[in-house]
């Protein structure tokens, strides 16, 4: 029993390692290439070390991290969504769903299902714990495109209405930190690197 169990945790550690071929839309800050969904796993679950005293709420760090670790581990078989495409973000949820009944049913049932209850309770974001990890999940890309001057929202043609559409929730787990990104969100569109509102029809 205990060879098996490590075999089934062993299997499920090599096969979350195709997460590191998952591209985002993010760049590199420094570096002309874009990030990976593995980095930025682990970078949030770092944000949320250094950043936990700017939760709204009192939060347990220690799930925080975990929930960071292990939000985006489904991408493995559902991929990265764009969140400013419509299209592509139809039928997320039943992919990632399935993403996750698969990855997390490699693991032991015990740990299999520890994973992926947190895993859901990211997705519900009805947790403290949750909201905070969302905000700080939202926060990454926001800081990424202003020190890379937009690229990835240029790329797109993005517009401040729809970064601010997209991460107003931040709020709901941190209100300092949104009013930090709201103002690097203006200061953006004031440095050309974020085309200004498109007008009172823009989609969020």
């Amino acid at each position: 029993m205990t060879d098996d169990r490590l075999q089934r945790q062993l299997r499920f550690i090599m096969e979350i390692d195709k997460l590191k071929g998952v591209v985002r839309q993010s760049y590199l800050v420094g570096a002309d290439r874009r990030e990976n969904s593995a980095e930025h796993s682990w970078h949030v679950a770092v944000m949320a070390l250094v950043l936990a005293e700017h939760a709204g709420a009192p939060v347990d760090v220690g799930r925080v991290v975990t929930m960071l670790l292990v939000h985006d581990i489904v991408e493995v078989d559902a991929g990265d969504t764009y969140v400013y495409d419509p299209a592509a973000g139809a039928g997320k949820a039943e992919r990632e769903r399935r993403a996750a009944e698969r990855l997390f049913g490699l693991l032991p049932p015990d740990q299999g299902d520890e994973l992926r209850a947190l895993w859901r309770e990211f997705e519900a974001a009805a947790t403290a714990d949750a909201r905070f990890a969302a905000a700080l999940d939202r926060l990454m890309p926001v800081l990424h495109n202003v020190h890379t001057g937009g690229r990835s929202w240029r790329e797109h043609g993005i517009t401040a209405d729809q970064v601010i559409g997209r991460n107003s929730r931040m709020a709901e787990g941190s209100e300092e930190l949104w009013r930090h990104a709201r103002a690097l969100i203006e200061a953006a569109v004031a440095a050309g690197s974020l085309a200004p509102a498109a007008g009172p029809h823009a989609s969020g």
